[in-house]
């Protein structure tokens, strides 16, 4: 966590207990993978690699802490169960599944500076991979004490594929409103963000008004996340944002600066702005691609979206005032604030 976010000394006991529980997720998520198959095995091994900023698994950890009846004096480490370690592994599993899928769909060639799995094997493995994973995810977390968790994860399983699907009817609809723009991030991103964040609370025996108040915290947050996102997806590399860029342009996928910038623009702006999209989507786009980050950055299009997406991380840190002041809460102020502050 140091280098990604800063935290104070009195948050150091927090950053060991997650690092510590970090690696205790890791070895729960590969364990429940592990078949007696090795093609399958090696499949699961390069998804793996797929770890990046275990955004899910550490709200699942901070949450559970900042929440926690005894969070305000009891040490950081001896808080987390081994509930919080499952659902940590759960909510990192449904979310590599979506990764998996995501690449399928946008036919996307590196992630985390690597080859993607569709990439390598092709789409059919692909496909069957993300399957498996979801498929453990549940099998994992039939293993919590209580079948309310279990239910979640479902729910927001349905959520997160109704999101997608949403993305996709709206694909090349270049009259796209903010409004369905961000009803599919609420349910793509956010989703599993906030029930990450609200379960970790839940496990942690904290009241359902401090759960609620995570999980608008986590909502808030994936939005923000989201967007961010997408600016580093229309203005970043592929050698610092780490994976395929320029794949929503490719696929017709209207993001926030373009909404914003063709929602005031005048007819014959539109047009062209149109016409760099499509120009944008087409094999050897680089020129295309760069003279629309031009316009939506004329146009201040960038600026207002990354400044929405501000407002959407004080948000998310007004929603923790319903917690006591604890070091957890104090660096899930921090992370929101770094959620909009990087460049991959």
């Amino acid at each position: 966590m140091r280098g990604v976010i800063q935290i104070g000394p009195e948050q150091e006991g927090v950053q060991a207990a997650l690092m510590s529980s970090l690696g205790r997720v890791q070895r729960r998520f590969a364990e429940q993978l592990r078949t007696d198959l090795p093609a399958v095995n090696e499949l699961c091994e390069h998804v793996e690699r797929y770890h990046g900023k275990m955004l899910r698994p550490i709200l699942v950890l901070l949450s559970g802490l900042a929440a926690h009846p005894e969070g305000a004096g009891g040490a950081p480490e001896s808080l987390l169960s081994e509930d919080h370690i499952t659902m940590a592994a759960v909510c990192e599993m449904v979310h590599m599944a979506t990764l998996v899928h995501d690449d399928v769909l946008d036919e996307a060639e590196v992630r985390r500076r690597g080859r993607t799995l569709n990439a390598l094997r092709g789409n059919e493995a692909a496909v069957l991979l993300g399957d498996y994973l979801i498929a453990s995810a549940y099998h994992l977390c039939s293993q919590l004490q209580s079948q309310e968790h279990a239910l979640a994860i479902g729910q927001v399983s349905r959520v997160l594929c109704a999101g997608e699907l949403l993305q996709i009817d709206h694909r090349e609809d270049w009259s796209l409103d903010e409004a369905t723009y961000f009803q599919i991030l609420e349910r793509k991103t956010a989703s599993l963000i906030a029930v990450s964040c609200e379960r970790g609370a839940l496990i942690s025996g904290a009241t359902r008004e401090a759960a609620r108040a995570l999980a608008t915290y986590g909502r808030r947050l994936g939005v923000a996340f989201q967007i961010q996102d997408d600016l580093l997806d229309l203005t970043g590399e592929v050698g610092t944002v780490g994976k395929s860029v320029g794949k929503d342009i490719e696929k017709g996928k209207l993001t926030l600066p373009l909404i914003l910038h063709l929602a005031t623009a005048d007819q014959r702006e539109r047009a062209e702005t149109i016409r760099l999209i499509q120009g944008a989507s087409r094999p050897d786009s680089d020129s295309a691609r760069a003279g629309l980050a031009d316009r939506l950055l004329a146009s201040g299009s960038l600026a207002r979206a990354h400044n929405t997406a501000l407002d959407l991380v004080a948000e998310a840190k007004g929603a923790l005032a319903e917690l006591p002041e604890t070091p957890a809460r104090g660096v899930l102020e921090r992370m929101a604030e770094a959620a909009v502050d990087r460049a991959a």
